[in-house]
């Protein structure tokens, strides 16, 4: 967990929300079945103006670290546990200053019993989008020439948490979903993160994350609105959790 979220907000629509100064290029088209790897819009602050400038822009959901010698990696980074972030070598100075966040409409989790894994999809319970706490990085591809406007790579991953009430039903992992009182706050690159910082803006989501719904939905194949069109088995199914 967080294996496939959605966003369905154009770019206009997040950089009017998130109050963005500057919207990069390339952002990607609203997505009902995004994948680790793919690009996804992040909102982040660089620490090189002053004040910060506000952006949205395009990253590859997993992140890779600036010290990478390739873009893949033998261990999953489209996640990051939060209880160890700040200390672990791919994730560390992205906690320090690095931290973006994530806007989603929702995403998928998978209910598993013995062989079964019985999909859901959460989301707000006013049906407003999500902004999940997320690290970024910059990488520069040694393979690629100085002047190949493809040789430095934005990439990004979401924290998670151990999954609280409701949650804890369908799976032990919950992304980190902030309250909007705290996106300042983990944006600002000059306050300098460590792991009392990530710990504490955990502490702020979990409100937030009791408030959130889930419901049963077909199997996540393809990619439409139909995707998180709910399974009525009976009342027991139904969006009230």
């Amino acid at each position: 967990m967080c294996g496939r979220f959605i966003i369905t907000d154009t770019a206009s629509d997040l950089a009017a929300m998130f109050e963005v100064e500057h919207e990069g290029s390339n952002l990607p088209e609203p997505s009902w079945n995004i994948k680790p790897t793919e690009q996804i819009p992040i909102v982040l602050e660089s620490a090189k103006q002053d004040p910060a400038v506000r952006r949205l822009e395009s990253a590859r959901w997993s992140l890779i670290p600036s010290f990478a010698t390739e873009m893949t990696s033998s261990f999953p980074t489209f996640n990051a546990r939060s209880e160890s972030a700040a200390e672990k070598p791919t994730f560390k100075k992205s906690v320090a200053s690095r931290r973006a966040l994530v806007p989603a409409t929702g995403y998928y989790e998978w209910h598993t019993v013995g062989t079964t894994k019985t999909p859901y999809f959460v989301h707000s319970d006013d049906g407003l989008p999500l902004a999940f706490a997320g690290l970024y990085s910059w990488w520069r591809n040694p393979s690629l020439a100085d002047d190949d406007p493809a040789r430095w790579v934005l990439s990004a991953t979401i924290l998670t948490a151990d999954a609280q009430g409701p949650l804890s039903a369908i799976h032990d992992r919950i992304p980190v979903a902030l309250p909007e009182e705290t996106w300042d706050q983990w944006l600002d690159p000059h306050t300098v993160g460590d792991q009392e910082f990530v710990d504490a803006a955990v502490a702020a989501s979990r409100s937030l994350a009791e408030s959130l719904r889930f419901y049963e939905v077909a199997p996540v194949v393809g990619n439409g609105p139909d995707l998180i069109e709910p399974v009525v088995r009976d009342s027991a199914h139904s969006d009230t959790m």
